[in-house]
């Protein structure tokens, strides 16, 4: 049998980005949460995936809207990670952000941008998983913010440190 605390406690040596993943509810609400489970998937067509808790609040706008945009955040957004990690709050208070591809909300300053259209979804067990066709896509040079055994960490600090030259080596090829 394997234990749920020490599974996530292994994958947490995983290095991920964070990103924040948005969309419009029935209402035409902006919503959003923050997701790490977010990869590239094929080139040709361009597609990639994330995916959400079954138990997740934000669930139904996903399933039921046909797009979304996922934001890879920059090493100075933390504060957008803890924000849309939130249940319960409006989570785009004080935000202003842009409309993307099928009216969906997309956030500026981020390191890089993916607005899709929703291809397929997917059962996951706890999750379901979406695989998007990228429409449209912008990037900008900035370092991320990445997600490692717990807890946030960027190029410059302790936790990263094994990763630094290996993210600095990838930076021209990612941009």
């Amino acid at each position: 049998m394997i234990d749920p605390r020490q599974f996530r406690d292994a994958l947490g040596h995983f290095a991920t980005g964070v990103t924040v993943v948005t969309t419009i509810d029935a209402e035409g609400q902006p919503v959003g949460v923050t997701v790490n489970s977010f990869s590239s998937l094929s080139l040709d067509p361009p597609l990639i995936l994330w995916s959400l808790a079954k138990k997740s609040y934000s669930l139904a706008a996903f399933e039921a809207h046909p797009a979304f945009a996922v934001h890879v955040l920059a090493s100075d957004q933390q504060h957008l990670s803890d924000r849309f990690a939130r249940a319960g709050t409006d989570k785009f208070a004080g935000l202003t952000p842009g409309e993307g591809f099928a009216g969906v909300p997309v956030l500026d300053g981020c390191a890089a941008a993916f607005q899709c259209s929703t291809e397929f979804r997917y059962d996951g067990g706890d999750h379901l998983i979406l695989v998007g066709r990228v429409q449209r896509f912008t990037t900008r040079e900035r370092p991320p913010l990445l997600f490692y055994r717990g807890r946030y960490a960027t190029p410059e600090t302790e936790a990263a440190q094994p990763f630094a030259g290996l993210l600095r080596a990838m930076a021209p090829a990612v941009a």
